[in-house]
Protein backbone atom coordinates (compact mmCIF):
# COMPACT_ATOMS: atom_id res chain seq x y z
CA UNK A 1 0.00 0.00 0.00
CA UNK A 2 1.01 4.13 -0.57
CA UNK A 3 2.01 6.08 2.52
CA UNK A 4 3.29 9.10 3.72
CA UNK A 5 6.43 8.98 5.21
CA UNK A 6 9.52 10.66 7.09
CA UNK A 7 13.03 8.56 7.33
CA UNK A 8 16.40 9.33 7.48
CA UNK A 9 15.18 12.79 6.85
CA UNK A 10 13.18 12.48 3.81
CA UNK A 11 9.71 12.90 3.12
CA UNK A 12 8.42 10.58 0.36
CA UNK A 13 5.39 8.56 -0.69
CA UNK A 14 6.36 4.71 -0.36
CA UNK A 15 4.91 1.52 -0.87
CA UNK A 16 5.11 -0.55 2.43
CA UNK A 17 3.40 -3.73 4.13
CA UNK A 18 -0.63 -3.47 5.11
CA UNK A 19 -0.74 -2.71 8.74
CA UNK A 20 -1.53 -6.00 10.75
CA UNK A 21 -4.86 -5.74 12.59
CA UNK A 22 -8.06 -8.15 14.39
CA UNK A 23 -4.78 -9.12 17.03
CA UNK A 24 -4.32 -7.77 20.67
CA UNK A 25 -7.73 -6.03 20.03
CA UNK A 26 -6.67 -3.76 17.18
CA UNK A 27 -8.79 -3.02 13.76
CA UNK A 28 -7.72 -2.19 10.58
CA UNK A 29 -9.53 0.94 8.54
CA UNK A 30 -9.00 1.78 4.98
CA UNK A 31 -8.46 5.32 5.46
CA UNK A 32 -11.08 7.94 3.22
CA UNK A 33 -10.10 11.42 4.11
CA UNK A 34 -6.87 12.13 5.79
CA UNK A 35 -6.15 15.90 6.78
CA UNK A 36 -2.36 17.52 6.97
CA UNK A 37 -1.57 18.93 10.80
CA UNK A 38 0.91 21.25 11.84
CA UNK A 39 2.32 18.93 14.04
CA UNK A 40 2.68 16.77 10.22
CA UNK A 41 4.73 19.95 8.94
CA UNK A 42 7.03 19.74 12.18
CA UNK A 43 7.88 16.29 12.23
CA UNK A 44 8.32 16.88 8.18
CA UNK A 45 11.41 19.49 9.55
CA UNK A 46 12.80 16.98 11.61
CA UNK A 47 11.94 18.46 14.66
CA UNK A 48 9.71 16.05 16.70
CA UNK A 49 11.96 12.56 16.18
CA UNK A 50 9.51 10.62 14.36
CA UNK A 51 9.91 8.56 11.45
CA UNK A 52 7.44 6.43 9.77
CA UNK A 53 3.95 7.32 8.63
CA UNK A 54 2.44 10.77 9.13
CA UNK A 55 -1.16 11.81 9.95
CA UNK A 56 -3.46 11.61 12.81
CA UNK A 57 -6.71 13.22 11.48
CA UNK A 58 -8.72 11.00 9.15
CA UNK A 59 -12.12 9.11 8.59
CA UNK A 60 -11.92 5.58 6.91
CA UNK A 61 -14.00 2.24 7.22
CA UNK A 62 -13.15 -0.72 9.36
CA UNK A 63 -11.54 -3.72 7.55
CA UNK A 64 -11.23 -5.86 9.86
CA UNK A 65 -11.62 -5.89 13.69
CA UNK A 66 -11.12 -8.57 16.85
CA UNK A 67 -14.01 -10.21 17.43
CA UNK A 68 -15.26 -8.49 20.46
CA UNK A 69 -15.67 -5.48 17.68
CA UNK A 70 -17.22 -7.20 15.09
CA UNK A 71 -20.07 -5.11 14.69
CA UNK A 72 -17.31 -2.42 13.81
CA UNK A 73 -16.89 -3.87 10.34
CA UNK A 74 -18.16 -1.63 7.23
CA UNK A 75 -18.39 1.28 9.31
CA UNK A 76 -17.04 4.77 8.68
CA UNK A 77 -15.20 5.54 11.50
CA UNK A 78 -12.76 7.98 13.11
CA UNK A 79 -10.47 7.17 16.30
CA UNK A 80 -8.44 8.77 19.20
CA UNK A 81 -5.11 8.47 18.21
CA UNK A 82 -3.54 7.75 21.63
CA UNK A 83 -2.87 4.18 22.19
CA UNK A 84 -2.20 3.17 25.30
CA UNK A 85 -0.67 -0.06 26.96
CA UNK A 86 -4.21 -0.79 28.84
CA UNK A 87 -2.60 -1.90 31.98
CA UNK A 88 -1.58 1.41 33.63
CA UNK A 89 -4.01 3.85 36.30
CA UNK A 90 -4.93 5.96 33.32
CA UNK A 91 -5.46 3.45 31.20
CA UNK A 92 -7.73 1.38 33.52
CA UNK A 93 -10.22 4.60 33.74
CA UNK A 94 -10.50 4.94 29.62
CA UNK A 95 -8.14 7.75 29.64
CA UNK A 96 -4.70 6.70 27.96
CA UNK A 97 -3.53 10.48 26.79
CA UNK A 98 -1.13 10.00 29.16
CA UNK A 99 -0.01 6.69 29.52
CA UNK A 100 3.33 6.50 29.89
CA UNK A 101 3.81 3.55 27.59
CA UNK A 102 1.48 5.17 24.77
CA UNK A 103 1.87 5.31 20.72
CA UNK A 104 0.50 8.06 19.51
CA UNK A 105 -1.23 7.57 15.76
CA UNK A 106 1.47 8.86 12.97
CA UNK A 107 3.25 10.76 16.15
CA UNK A 108 5.06 8.70 18.33
CA UNK A 109 5.67 4.98 17.66
CA UNK A 110 2.77 3.83 15.40
CA UNK A 111 2.48 4.68 11.57
CA UNK A 112 -0.01 6.92 10.80
CA UNK A 113 -3.27 8.17 8.96
CA UNK A 114 -1.26 8.93 5.33
CA UNK A 115 -2.18 5.92 3.86
CA UNK A 116 -4.09 3.43 2.42
CA UNK A 117 -4.74 1.52 6.01
CA UNK A 118 -4.17 2.43 8.93
CA UNK A 119 -4.35 0.32 12.64
CA UNK A 120 -5.36 1.25 15.78
CA UNK A 121 -7.31 -0.49 19.00
CA UNK A 122 -11.08 -0.72 18.18
CA UNK A 123 -11.34 0.63 21.56
CA UNK A 124 -10.58 3.67 19.96
CA UNK A 125 -12.99 3.81 17.10
CA UNK A 126 -16.36 6.07 17.38
CA UNK A 127 -18.60 5.42 14.70
CA UNK A 128 -19.46 8.60 12.51
CA UNK A 129 -23.15 9.06 11.78
CA UNK A 130 -24.34 9.01 8.57
CA UNK A 131 -25.13 12.47 8.13
CA UNK A 132 -21.32 14.08 9.22
CA UNK A 133 -19.46 13.76 5.58
CA UNK A 134 -16.22 12.88 5.36
CA UNK A 135 -15.35 15.89 4.78
CA UNK A 136 -16.24 17.24 8.06
CA UNK A 137 -16.16 14.14 10.03
CA UNK A 138 -12.17 13.98 8.95
CA UNK A 139 -12.24 17.76 11.32
CA UNK A 140 -13.13 15.60 14.47
CA UNK A 141 -9.45 15.17 15.77
CA UNK A 142 -8.65 19.02 15.96
CA UNK A 143 -11.75 20.12 16.86
CA UNK A 144 -11.35 17.42 20.18
CA UNK A 145 -8.35 18.96 20.24
CA UNK A 146 -10.57 22.31 20.50
CA UNK A 147 -13.08 20.92 22.95
CA UNK A 148 -10.59 19.97 24.98
CA UNK A 149 -10.04 23.47 26.35
CA UNK A 150 -13.33 23.31 28.75
CA UNK A 151 -11.79 19.65 30.57
CA UNK A 152 -8.58 21.68 31.33
CA UNK A 153 -9.86 25.40 32.25
CA UNK A 154 -13.09 26.79 33.71
CA UNK A 155 -15.25 28.57 31.42
CA UNK A 156 -18.62 29.96 32.62
CA UNK A 157 -21.58 32.09 30.86
CA UNK A 158 -20.52 35.37 30.69
CA UNK A 159 -17.19 35.02 31.29
CA UNK A 160 -14.66 36.82 28.62
CA UNK A 161 -12.35 34.53 26.61
CA UNK A 162 -9.91 35.36 24.08
CA UNK A 163 -8.26 33.02 21.39
CA UNK A 164 -4.61 34.56 20.15
CA UNK A 165 -4.59 33.07 16.81
CA UNK A 166 -6.11 32.54 13.50
CA UNK A 167 -4.79 29.65 12.31
CA UNK A 168 -6.95 26.25 11.55
CA UNK A 169 -6.57 25.39 15.47
CA UNK A 170 -7.26 28.65 16.51
CA UNK A 171 -10.08 29.04 14.26
CA UNK A 172 -11.63 25.75 15.54
CA UNK A 173 -11.09 26.77 19.51
CA UNK A 174 -13.08 30.08 18.90
CA UNK A 175 -15.59 27.66 17.45
CA UNK A 176 -15.93 25.03 19.90
CA UNK A 177 -15.69 27.50 22.95
CA UNK A 178 -18.64 29.74 21.77
CA UNK A 179 -20.82 26.23 20.88
CA UNK A 180 -19.92 24.63 24.31
CA UNK A 181 -20.36 27.90 26.78
CA UNK A 182 -21.97 31.35 27.62
CA UNK A 183 -18.47 32.79 27.06
CA UNK A 184 -17.82 35.97 25.18
CA UNK A 185 -14.92 34.96 23.16
CA UNK A 186 -12.79 36.97 20.69
CA UNK A 187 -10.88 35.63 18.01
CA UNK A 188 -7.32 37.66 17.89
CA UNK A 189 -5.36 37.51 14.95
CA UNK A 190 -3.39 38.56 11.55
CA UNK A 191 -5.57 37.87 8.99
CA UNK A 192 -8.57 39.73 7.79
CA UNK A 193 -9.82 36.43 5.69
CA UNK A 194 -9.05 33.89 8.03
CA UNK A 195 -10.97 36.08 10.96
CA UNK A 196 -13.81 36.64 8.69
CA UNK A 197 -14.63 32.76 9.05
CA UNK A 198 -15.33 33.11 12.87
CA UNK A 199 -17.07 36.60 12.12
CA UNK A 200 -19.63 34.55 10.05
CA UNK A 201 -20.03 32.73 13.69
CA UNK A 202 -21.17 35.44 15.20
CA UNK A 203 -17.54 35.52 17.24
CA UNK A 204 -15.96 39.09 17.92
CA UNK A 205 -12.91 39.50 15.89
CA UNK A 206 -9.59 41.62 16.01
CA UNK A 207 -6.52 42.21 14.10
CA UNK A 208 -3.74 42.27 15.76
CA UNK A 209 -2.03 45.36 14.86
CA UNK A 210 -4.98 46.93 15.20
CA UNK A 211 -5.68 46.09 18.66
CA UNK A 212 -7.13 48.70 21.27
CA UNK A 213 -5.03 50.02 23.61
CA UNK A 214 -7.88 49.68 26.23
CA UNK A 215 -8.86 46.34 25.25
CA UNK A 216 -10.48 44.57 28.30
CA UNK A 217 -8.85 42.54 30.42
CA UNK A 218 -9.86 38.70 29.91
CA UNK A 219 -10.84 36.23 32.18
CA UNK A 220 -9.59 33.29 30.02
CA UNK A 221 -6.91 33.44 26.90
CA UNK A 222 -5.85 30.28 24.79
CA UNK A 223 -2.79 31.25 22.99
CA UNK A 224 -2.71 29.00 19.91
CA UNK A 225 -1.05 31.18 17.82
CA UNK A 226 2.46 28.98 17.47
CA UNK A 227 4.95 31.54 17.57
CA UNK A 228 6.95 32.20 20.93
CA UNK A 229 5.63 36.29 20.87
CA UNK A 230 1.68 34.81 21.07
CA UNK A 231 3.00 33.99 25.34
CA UNK A 232 3.67 37.11 25.89
CA UNK A 233 0.45 38.72 23.93
CA UNK A 234 -1.53 36.39 25.96
CA UNK A 235 0.03 37.39 29.22
CA UNK A 236 -1.22 41.44 28.57
CA UNK A 237 -4.19 40.47 27.58
CA UNK A 238 -5.29 38.66 30.90
CA UNK A 239 -6.96 39.89 33.80
CA UNK A 240 -5.18 39.32 37.34
CA UNK A 241 -5.76 35.41 38.48
CA UNK A 242 -7.26 34.88 35.20
CA UNK A 243 -6.28 31.34 32.80
CA UNK A 244 -3.48 31.02 30.03
CA UNK A 245 -4.39 27.90 28.20
CA UNK A 246 -1.80 26.73 26.45
CA UNK A 247 -2.04 24.65 22.70
CA UNK A 248 1.02 26.02 20.53
CA UNK A 249 3.67 23.27 20.34
CA UNK A 250 6.54 24.30 18.24
CA UNK A 251 10.23 23.83 17.73
CA UNK A 252 12.26 25.82 20.30
CA UNK A 253 12.24 27.30 23.54
CA UNK A 254 9.75 30.12 24.71
CA UNK A 255 11.16 32.87 26.73
CA UNK A 256 8.55 34.88 28.72
CA UNK A 257 8.41 36.76 32.73
CA UNK A 258 7.62 34.54 35.21
CA UNK A 259 7.45 37.87 37.33
CA UNK A 260 4.18 38.59 35.63
CA UNK A 261 2.69 35.11 36.29
CA UNK A 262 3.61 35.20 40.12
CA UNK A 263 2.47 38.80 40.69
CA UNK A 264 -1.08 38.47 38.46
CA UNK A 265 -1.30 34.84 40.11
CA UNK A 266 -2.01 33.72 36.49
CA UNK A 267 -2.85 30.06 36.17
CA UNK A 268 -0.98 28.94 33.76
CA UNK A 269 -2.94 25.21 31.59
CA UNK A 270 -1.56 22.98 28.79
CA UNK A 271 -4.23 21.75 26.80
CA UNK A 272 -3.38 19.00 23.94
CA UNK A 273 -5.99 15.84 22.90
CA UNK A 274 -9.68 16.08 23.94
CA UNK A 275 -12.44 13.26 23.66
CA UNK A 276 -13.67 12.79 19.99
CA UNK A 277 -17.56 12.52 21.88
CA UNK A 278 -18.04 15.92 22.52
CA UNK A 279 -16.71 16.95 18.95
CA UNK A 280 -18.88 14.45 16.80
CA UNK A 281 -21.39 15.57 18.81
CA UNK A 282 -21.11 19.60 17.12
CA UNK A 283 -20.57 18.15 13.68
CA UNK A 284 -23.53 16.29 13.91
CA UNK A 285 -25.34 19.58 15.03
CA UNK A 286 -23.47 21.78 12.66
CA UNK A 287 -22.40 23.67 15.43
CA UNK A 288 -18.86 24.48 13.37
CA UNK A 289 -18.18 26.11 10.41
CA UNK A 290 -15.12 23.63 8.94
CA UNK A 291 -16.07 23.73 5.38
CA UNK A 292 -14.93 27.44 5.31
CA UNK A 293 -11.04 25.65 6.95
CA UNK A 294 -10.99 23.36 3.30
CA UNK A 295 -7.93 25.48 0.95
CA UNK A 296 -6.89 22.20 -0.86
CA UNK A 297 -6.95 18.82 -1.71
CA UNK A 298 -4.35 16.25 -2.97
CA UNK A 299 -4.65 12.34 -3.50
CA UNK A 300 -2.21 10.74 -1.40
CA UNK A 301 0.63 10.20 -4.40
CA UNK A 302 0.88 13.53 -4.31
CA UNK A 303 1.52 13.68 -0.57
CA UNK A 304 4.97 15.32 -0.42
CA UNK A 305 3.51 18.40 -2.36
CA UNK A 306 1.02 18.52 -0.50
CA UNK A 307 2.62 18.48 2.81
CA UNK A 308 4.53 22.18 1.62
CA UNK A 309 1.35 23.84 0.61
CA UNK A 310 -0.24 22.88 3.87
CA UNK A 311 2.69 24.98 4.85
CA UNK A 312 2.82 27.89 2.88
CA UNK A 313 0.89 31.50 3.71
CA UNK A 314 -2.83 31.34 3.87
CA UNK A 315 -3.25 28.13 3.46
CA UNK A 316 -5.66 26.35 5.77
CA UNK A 317 -6.21 22.79 5.78
CA UNK A 318 -4.99 20.52 3.32
CA UNK A 319 -6.47 17.01 2.61
CA UNK A 320 -5.16 13.72 1.15
CA UNK A 321 -7.29 11.09 -0.12
CA UNK A 322 -5.73 7.86 -1.00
Amino acid sequence: MKSLRFENQQLNVADVDMPRAAEAGEALVRVLVSGICNTDLEIARGYAGFQGTLGHEFIGVVERAPDEAADLIGQRVVGEINAGCGRCALCAVGDPRHCPERTVLGIAGRDGAHAEYLRLPAANLLSVPDDITNERAVFCEPLAAACGIVERARIDDGMRVAVVGDGKLGLLCAQAITAQTGASVTLIGKHQSKLAIAARRDIEIALLDELPKNLPRFDVVVEVSGAAGGFALALDLLRPRGTLVLKSTFHGTTNFDAARIVVNEINVVGSRCGRFAPALALLHKHAIDVESLISEEYTLANGVHAITRAGASGVLKVLLRP
